[in-house]
């Protein structure tokens, strides 16, 4: 399934095409096509039948009302041209302001996908009407709000049958959860290798003995694992889904129990990692954090960015201050799960429209899937108004070895304006980087890092804003 505004609106020379979604092939029943800042979906015939069905039976409206799933509009074909071709039906979709995908949402985000999943599903059956698959790509945020993006997976409820969706919500969603909850394995690099999520085969291989014995564990993992495992295995129970119906009921309970199951799984170490307290051990005083906070809301009040990217966000301090200056909407991107599981408890709490996201600064998420085009890289996705990067560049300087003209570089081509913050090898925070490691990085002060950036950007105001020698420049980019 594509997610609505994953195509490119401004091909070179600034004419607007039509593009179809690279993401959306596989399914058969319609597409995804942009054109611009808008985002449409065609119905082929063979999806008609049920499409008709679903929206007589009233499941979606109250759905779309409350915001879970996402808004559509019976287009004129013709707004979409020669795309439309051969389609019963062609909608529009509000197009997304960020994009973001299973690998890259802290596990408070997966859990709350997974859960309104379930929530769907059960609503949908007591309508008629099944989801056709439980992939995890079909949920997208608005802040930290999960929405329900594929209307073509809603189908009518045939008497009896199975959920043939079962095995990928394991993979794409239970499954993850477990490898973190029950093993506190991470499981964003994991998923992002896989694409597809974690195997019952592969998550039965770490678990523990005694994570074994749940009854859970044993019909949701076990025994997938073992059922995927062998051919004789796999062809009994395909006699058994031709030859058992599933009773009504049975499929409830079956989805109820894996709501209340998920619904209470946690993180073993949830919010207890290396920089989850760092907004309360930092080695500002209250008077300097309060100019860079100002220095900061200063630059959001006049720039209003419509969205503005948060490198390096931490629990989400400065999204948030970010959001109160003006932002309409911050995405965070944060390395440490700690402190991401606590942005995100952030941005759901305080009703926020703000998104926080895992990254690795030095392996963003590249372009992958069939032929590198399904999932597209960060910088693909969505183009940032502005940007913070506050306390990070140290981080990927003197801690991961990249030259500073080549961090500058990467930055100034996510946004056309920000904040960054140069931390001194004076500062605490760098002597720690370096208490083992030999100090190779003679290029790496504060004249050199302004020569930089002057040389690709404006300097628009400085400020000094620690003891230490940290410094804030407010920059634009030239061209």
């Amino acid at each position: 399934m594509s997610s609505p505004g994953e195509a490119d609106p401004h091909p070179p020379g600034g004419e607007v095409r039509i593009a179809a979604s690279p993401a959306s092939f596989r399914d058969p029943s319609g597409s995804v096509h942009v054109r611009g800042e808008r985002v449409f979906r065609t119905v082929m015939p063979r999806a008609a039948a049920d499409f008709e069905f679903v929206r007589g039976t009233g499941l979606l409206e109250p759905l779309i009302r409350a915001g879970k799933v996402v808004e559509e509009r019976i287009a004129d074909p013709a707004e979409l041209g020669d795309a439309a071709a051969g389609a019963y039906r062609v909608l529009e979709h509000p197009k997304l302001a960020m994009v973001s995908y299973p690998y890259e949402w802290p596990f408070a985000a997966l859990k709350s996908a997974a859960l309104l999943h379930l929530e769907l599903h059960l609503e949908s059956l007591a309508h008629g009407v099944n989801l056709s698959d439980a992939s995890a790509y079909n949920i997208q945020f608005r802040g930290a709000r999960p929405v329900f993006i594929d209307l073509l997976s809603f189908r009518r409820y045939r008497e009896g049958e199975y959920w043939l969706g079962h095995r990928q919500f394991c993979e794409q969603f239970l499954n993850p959860l477990l490898l973190r909850a029950l093993r506190d394995v991470p499981f964003q690099a994991w998923y992002r290798g896989a694409q597809e999520g974690v195997t019952a085969g592969e998550l039965a291989r770490v678990l523990g003995w005694r994570d074994k014995l749940s009854l859970r564990v044993l019909t949701h993992v076990t025994l997938q694992a073992r059922f995927q495992a062998g051919a004789t295995a796999r062809a009994e129970a395909q006699q058994r889904l031709r030859t058992r119906p599933l009773a009504l009921s049975a499929f409830r309970y079956m989805l109820g129990g894996l709501q209340r199951w998920i619904a209470g799984l946690a993180p073993p170490r949830a919010g207890r990692t290396t920089w989850s307290d760092y907004t309360s051990h930092t080695s500002y005083s209250a008077y300097e954090m309060a100019a860079k906070r100002a220095f900061v809301a200063e630059f959001v009040a006049a720039t209003r960015p419509r969205m503005i990217w948060d490198l390096g966000c931490n629990t989400g301090d400065f999204s948030a201050l970010a959001l109160d200056a003006g932002a309409g909407l911050a995405v965070g991107f944060e390395g440490d799960h700690g402190a991401l599981e606590l942005a995100f408890e952030r941005a759901v709490g305080k009703n926020l429209n703000f998104l926080p996201l895992y990254l690795d600064a030095c392996n963003p998420s590249p372009a992958q899937g069939f032929a590198q085009a399904e999932r597209m890289g960060l910088q693909q996705r969505a183009r940032p108004d502005a940007l913070l990067a506050l306390a990070l560049l140290h981080h990927l300087a003197i801690g991961r070895n990249v030259p500073l003209d080549r961090l500058l570089d990467w930055l100034l081509a996510l946004a056309p304006q920000g904040v960054i913050e140069f931390v001194p090898k004076a500062d605490p925070m760098v002597q720690r980087l370096l208490t083992l490691r030999e100090d190779v990085f003679e290029g790496y002060g504060e004249h050199e890092f302004r020569d930089l950036l002057a040389a690709r950007a404006t300097i628009e105001r400085e400020l000094a804003v620690s003891k230490s020698g940290r410094r804030l420049f407010w920059y634009r980019r030239v061209g």
